[in-house]
């Protein structure tokens, strides 16, 4: 494990290798790192074995330069990027800060039956139902029956799966599509065929994937924002793809949010990833012909394609990678052929597990990480004198899907900066598998410098705010969308909600994040605060 006593608490710290890797092996230039400026102590920031300090220091970072490098290439402009390691490991827990009306929303993003269980060969199985169907489809499994006046509670599902076992349990589930995997030590999950087929898998792959001529992004001046003129489509949900969306919206780019009205959703995590995007909602099945064609028609338009949906959900529809370059090249403008497409998975591209459906808990779960987590908090309590049982522990904040939504952004931007340097079409892959690789990667912590009591604990989730979360944060208004000319036409009173949330952790010198209430002239800005506020159209 490693030590921290001599890392700094103040001031700049080195580029770390770990980043520098990542930067240079994509293709970006090594002197612009220069530009970006880490503060604070990277491993003293959250309770945790593992450095998410530094992990949310690098993703944020890179996200961040990228765009400030994209932005150079397009302007000659330079400026530094400074990221704070405290402010970017809070902004991995970010869906946790925000509020609305003076209130924190009520209600819980987990549902009551997802969680940790044991099996009856004394192991453990972590299931995840916070959508409806992902819940239905587990009970089913379990032969366990609810209606609406009687739900399933955890002791039920408890009892059902201590008659599994584990291993059996996780591949009954993934025979069925559901969302169930077995805990594994980090040993057992490099002895898994899934786990030897990452072996080699970059963090970020970023790669071409067909001819076109240099971009250059309209003629929109993009010397306020970085990805101004940018166009994104954003068909993602639950959370590295809506993080890594907003991150792109925050530094200029039209991104606009596609769900469908026949999915789930999750009010309580949409109104927070949506911040800066517009938002519509389209039925893209076989059925929906006009729904198709609007989407089509976005499609001529879009420059990146980020999709976050289950593996072959989207390529089902019509809309996987080469079909989206296809489209793209039906454009008569050259200007407009080439496109970035970005996908997130769970568990990569290679290996028998490469078409199931994951989440960061599972990827967590599955890949050692509640194990070591939990023997390492075991370590510390009983050095304090506390002989206490080992349990699995999770981290502190859904670290995988954070990261990883970073990667997208940083993929996305060096896809760009290519496109505007050498043209091509280019395919961005992230995977919450390989995050996790990379995590574990950066070296663990001794237990008594995780979870000692120098560790500052999460501020409260309370109003009025937290005051370092007040520090951090930044007042938005719910933007009109479509509504306003329907309310005004109907009569009915206008009023616009009010969020607060936590700032983007990446501070640019020069081109401020475009996040919070904004001058006029940046148009009908602000919180979308639901699915459907806007036209399925570009603004420009």
């Amino acid at each position: 494990m490693t030590s921290i006593s001599s890392a700094p608490t103040t001031g700049t710290s080195a580029i770390p290798d770990q980043l520098k890797s990542i930067w240079i092996s994509n293709g970006l230039p090594e002197g612009f790192l220069s530009h970006l400026k880490l503060t604070g102590n990277q491993d003293a920031v959250v309770p945790s074995s593992f450095r998410l300090g530094l992990a949310a220091q690098i993703s944020i970072g890179l996200a961040g330069l990228s765009a400030a490098y994209v932005h150079y290439l397009r302007t000659g402009i330079e400026q530094d990027i400074t990221v704070d390691a405290r402010h970017a490991v809070l902004s991995f827990h970010s869906e946790a800060w925000y509020t609305v009306d003076d209130a924190v929303p009520s209600g819980e993003i987990w549902d009551n039956i997802a969680g940790l269980y044991q099996t009856k060969e004394g192991g453990w199985v972590r299931i995840h139902t916070n959508f409806p169907h992902h819940r239905a489809g587990v009970l089913h499994v379990l032969n366990i029956s609810e209606t609406s006046d009687s739900r399933a509670t955890k002791p039920d599902v408890a009892r059902a799966i201590l008659t599994w076992d584990g291993q059996a349990l996780e591949e009954e589930c993934a025979k069925r599509g559901m969302c169930v995997f077995k805990l594994r030590t980090f040993e057992e999950w490099e002895r898994t065929e899934q786990g030897q087929a990452l072996a080699d898998t970059p963090v970020v792959d970023v790669r071409s994937v067909s001819e076109a001529p240099k971009r250059t992004f309209g003629n929109t001046n993009p010397s306020k924002r970085p990805l101004a003129g940018v166009k994104v489509l954003d068909l993602s949900r639950v959370l590295a793809g809506p993080v890594g969306a907003r991150a792109l919206a925050a530094h200029g780019a039209e991104v606009l949010l596609i769900t469908s009205p026949n999915l789930p959703s999750l009010p309580l995590l949409d109104v927070e990833t949506s911040l800066g995007k517009r938002t519509t909602q389209l039925d893209l099945k076989d059925k929906s012909a006009m729904d198709r064609e609007k989407f089509r028609q976005l499609v001529k338009g879009t420059d990146v394609f980020l999709q976050a949906y289950r593996p072959g959900g989207i390529e089902a529809r019509g809309f996987g990678v080469a079909d989206v370059v296809n489209i793209k090249q039906e454009n008569k403008d050259a200007e407009s052929e080439g496109v970035v497409y970005a996908s997130l998975r769970a568990w990569g591209w290679d290996g028998p597990w490469a078409g199931r459906r994951g989440f960061d808990s599972l990827v967590q779960t599955a890949t050692g990480f509640n194990v070591d987590e939990g023997k390492a908090y075991q370590a510390f309590l009983k050095s304090h004198g506390n002989e206490s049982e080992w349990t699995p522990r999770p981290l502190p904040m859904q670290a995988l899907d954070h990261a990883a939504g970073y990667f997208l952004t940083f993929g996305v931007n060096v896809a760009l900066a290519r496109m505007l340097t050498e043209g091509r079409s280019h395919e961005v892959r992230i995977s919450l598998a390989a995050v996790g690789k990379w995590i574990r990667s950066l070296g663990r912590l001794e237990p008594e410098e995780a979870f000692g009591p120098h560790i500052p604990p999460f501020p409260k989730r309370t109003w009025p705010l937290d005051e370092e979360i007040g520090r951090l944060s930044v007042g938005w208004t719910e933007r009109w969308g479509k509504d306003l000319s329907n309310k005004a036409a109907l009569g009915e009173p206008l009023r616009r909600r009010r969020m607060t949330a936590l700032r983007q952790a990446a501070v640019f010198s020069v081109t401020p994040a475009r996040e919070g209430v904004l001058e006029e002239e940046e148009g009908d800005w602000g919180a979308p605060m639901r699915l459907d506020a806007d036209d399925a159209v570009w603004l420009r």
